[in-house]
């Protein structure tokens, strides 16, 4: 029988404490991109080769082993964005500072209504816009490709970004909680040929962003001043303020109040 000292006992605690530690920082660093829906498919090939191991299924486990011989060279590839990431916030001293990913609802209430204030703005006088909003899955790649504000949000700032001939005013101004991250963002247009083709490209990029995460983006027309509501690849057209205002607070407040609001909606029209 092994027996442990007490000098022990407290190494390996340190040991387990530490490992875990540094494995709940790195998720919480993925959880902020695109990676974590790859990381579900590298979860799913593991748990693929676990089972074809055990119920002995011979060609399926080869299969999986070929993939594991491969895994690391296609993880450096596929994870680069986010581990130079990682390897900038360790330099800078910011891969283990604390964050909160909570919203109060007064803090829910400011940015709905700071948000449809200016878009009500924006839509009287035909002002393009396009205001997307993170939730759950992380915005950081888009974040990188436009210029970095991180200003408290504020119907003023946000028409002030948008004025046409400004610097700022082509592409989409990016939101976490109440804080604009970054304006004149790149986003990916959506591919589905179903959507109308009236449609400009705000609207498939706002159609495009909800379809590769649970972002909701808010677009103004510089053609007709519509206000369109984009989220889980479908988008509502000609929305009032009021509508607007209520979606926003479905969206953005916890989701165990939002979930009985969804019937409400039976008005949507998809894709125009």
């Amino acid at each position: 029988m092994i027996s442990l000292d007490y000098g022990d006992l407290l190494r390996y605690a340190t040991d387990i404490l530490l490992v875990t530690y540094v494995i709940y920082k790195l998720i919480m660093l993925i959880r902020g991109t695109r990676a974590v829906q790859l990381l579900k498919g590298v979860m799913l090939i593991i748990a693929t080769w676990l089972l074809s191991k055990y119920f002995q299924l011979t060609t399926l486990h080869w299969l999986m082993s070929q993939a594991f011989t491969f895994g690391v060279l296609a993880v450096v590839i596929i994870f680069q964005p986010e581990l130079r990431r990682a390897l900038e916030q360790l330099g800078r001293g910011k891969l283990f500072s604390r964050s909160s990913g909570t919203q109060d609802e007064d803090s829910v209430s400011r940015v709905v209504q700071e948000v449809c204030k200016s878009v009500t703005y924006m839509a009287k006088r035909r002002i393009g816009a396009l205001i997307v909003i993170e939730r759950e899955t992380g915005l950081n790649d888009y974040v990188e490709t436009g210029i970095g504000i991180n200003g408290r949000v504020s119907s003023e700032l946000l028409i002030n970004i948008f004025i046409p001939n400004t610097p700022l005013h082509d592409g989409a101004v990016i939101m976490r909680k109440d804080v604009i991250l970054a304006a004149a963002c790149y986003l990916p247009l959506s591919e589905n040929n179903s959507i109308s083709k009236e449609l400009g490209t705000r609207h498939r990029a706002a159609i495009g962003l909800s379809e590769v995460s649970d972002g909701i983006s808010i677009i103004v027309s510089e053609e007709t001043g519509q206000v369109s509501f984009a989220a889980n690849g479908d988008m509502n057209r000609n929305l009032t303020e009021a509508q607007l205002a209520e979606m926003l607070t479905e969206k953005l407040q916890p989701l165990s109040k939002g979930k009985s609001m969804g019937s409400r909606w039976q008005w949507r029209r998809k894709h125009g």
